[in-house]
């Protein structure tokens, strides 16, 4: 309720956070979205209070109609705030409307009648396969034997592998990527297997090898320097090191090393719905996003396809 105090009632203030509660325990929502869908929820609940002058509460959310919905939009536009903040703020009401809807709290459709806001389409900029090979080869310069290895391996995972940092930095040791495949627990939890180059098992290997500490097998796989989970945000730190070193472009970061598994693959002759499958996408539209990558040339199989596989 803390995050809605002032700005509602009790009754209105508890079921907003039940239903924060429910994304992060049933639909396991990361804590950084979940407070993206608290701030837009709790931004809505603030506008109503001075667009119709009371305290909002579930009657009124009952019957706020599409006007209401898109004076918000309005007066978000009206803040300088994008298309892309715009379309996000909306799909956390309709998430929410829905909830509260299936739970028995408040019945109001208008928010699926209201249009999302037209976002531009841009495809993905991944690395080179030089600036992508560059990284990896550097990422364990001017550190410790042992956290140079882990740098190593993880940009190695992410890149030969295709996995989303959170996904690379969520694996337990027991399933540390030595074999052929990797299970991959993603979105929605969801799993999905995926392929192991030699090249990613050989770095895995050299930094469990020189790891100092010891770790259970449902102990973080990648860990930071006081043997905890490695935080994300010391990668990313490391990556904009790298990129410093390197003159790499602004936009080379974890996520962009996923983007450039995919790009490679699929301008080397990856199948589609294959790499779909890979990446872990739930539309094949999300995937085809890297078809708009200039193509280079194409490989049959997928081993020879990465250039991470190529001896």
């Amino acid at each position: 309720m803390a995050g809605f105090a002032g700005i509602t009632d009790a009754e209105t203030g508890r079921a907003a956070q039940a239903w924060l509660d429910w994304l992060q325990a049933e639909r396991r929502v990361s804590a950084r979205t979940t407070d993206a869908y608290r701030r837009d929820i709790a931004q809505f609940l603030q506008f109503l209070m001075k667009h119709r002058g009371e305290t909002p509460g579930l009657s009124l959310l009952a019957e706020i109609g599409p006007a209401d919905l898109r004076a918000f939009l309005a007066e978000r536009r009206g803040r300088g705030m994008m298309h892309i903040s715009n379309a996000r703020a909306l799909s956390s009401l309709r998430n929410f409307f829905r909830w509260l809807d299936r739970n028995h709290y408040a019945a109001n459709h208008a928010v699926a009648r209201v249009k999302s806001p037209k976002l531009p389409r841009h495809a993905p900029k991944p690395l080179t396969q030089p600036e992508a090979e560059a990284l990896i080869d550097d990422a364990g310069e001017d550190a410790k034997p042992w956290i140079a290895a882990r740098d190593t391996a993880l940009f190695t995972l992410l890149y030969g592998c295709g996995l989303r940092i959170a996904e690379a930095l969520d694996l337990p040791r027991r399933v540390a990527p030595l074999s052929d495949t990797l299970t991959v627990m993603g979105k929605g939890r969801k799993e999905r297997v995926v392929p192991v180059l030699p090249a990613v098992a050989e770095a895995m290997e050299a930094y469990l090898k020189l790891c100092p500490f010891v770790l259970a097998k449902t102990a973080p796989l990648f860990v930071g320097a006081r043997g905890k989970r490695l935080n994300a945000a010391v990668v990313q730190k490391r990556l904009r090191f790298l990129r410093a070193k390197l003159g790499l472009p602004e936009h080379a970061t974890p996520h962009k090393l996923r983007h450039s598994f995919a790009t490679h693959l699929l301008a080397d002759g990856g199948d589609l719905r294959a790499i779909q499958e890979l990446l872990g996408h739930a539309s094949l539209s999300t995937t085809q996003r890297y078809t708009e990558v200039d193509a280079a040339q194409l490989l049959k199989a997928y081993e020879r396809a990465h250039p991470r596989a190529r001896g």
